[in-house]
């Protein structure tokens, strides 16, 4: 297997959370927002834009994370359990624009899945998706609202995401996909 290649290194994912926090900001209400990361890697990135938005208003926005296991249309074909966390989402949803948070956008499935986690916490007024990669092959018609990087790439590669608080790390990579593993 060949090298993974980092395309992203700490000081690139900060800017790159500094410029989507901003975004967010300029195209939302304050009083109307909350932020939900999807587990693992979206709940680590979403809580950390979570205190870069929090820097650009006079009060923080609700943060939530969501884990969407068995919301997943996977969920019987995959092999194993599920790796199963806790969702935490202590206040309402009705009415406020939602921001999901993901690490790496691929084919839909994941945040089609965060979708119908969400509504079932509640009604929000619009969802709005938040991605640190962009990396194509969308089998569903789902866009994110806020980009840090698009990353073609051809399906037999794997776009790997790595996190301080996760893995000791920040940094992305793309690397040849592992054979026995599907890519997410």
């Amino acid at each position: 297997m060949s090298e993974a290649k980092v395309v992203l290194d700490r000081d690139d994912m900060r800017r790159t959370l500094v410029r989507i926090a901003h975004e967010i900001v300029e195209k939302n209400p304050a009083q109307q927002l909350a932020i939900v990361g999807i587990h693992r890697r979206g709940a680590v990135l979403g809580a950390r834009l979570h205190g870069l938005v929090s820097e650009l208003l006079d009060s923080p926005p609700p943060l939530g994370d969501i884990d969407i296991s068995f919301y997943r249309d996977d969920v019987a074909t995959r092999v194993g359990a599920p790796v199963v966390h806790a969702s935490h989402i202590d206040f309402g949803l009705d009415g406020l624009t939602v921001v999901i948070v993901d690490d790496v956008l691929y084919t839909g499935r994941t945040v089609r899945a965060a979708i119908e986690a969400v509504f079932d916490y509640g009604r929000p007024a619009r969802l709005q998706l938040a991605v640190l990669a962009d990396r194509g092959h969308r089998e569903l018609p789902i866009r994110p609202d806020y980009v840090g990087k698009n990353l073609p790439t051809a399906r037999e590669e794997r776009v790997n995401v790595r996190v301080e608080e996760l893995d000791g790390v920040d940094e992305v990579t793309i690397s040849e996909a592992r054979p026995v593993e599907a890519n997410a």
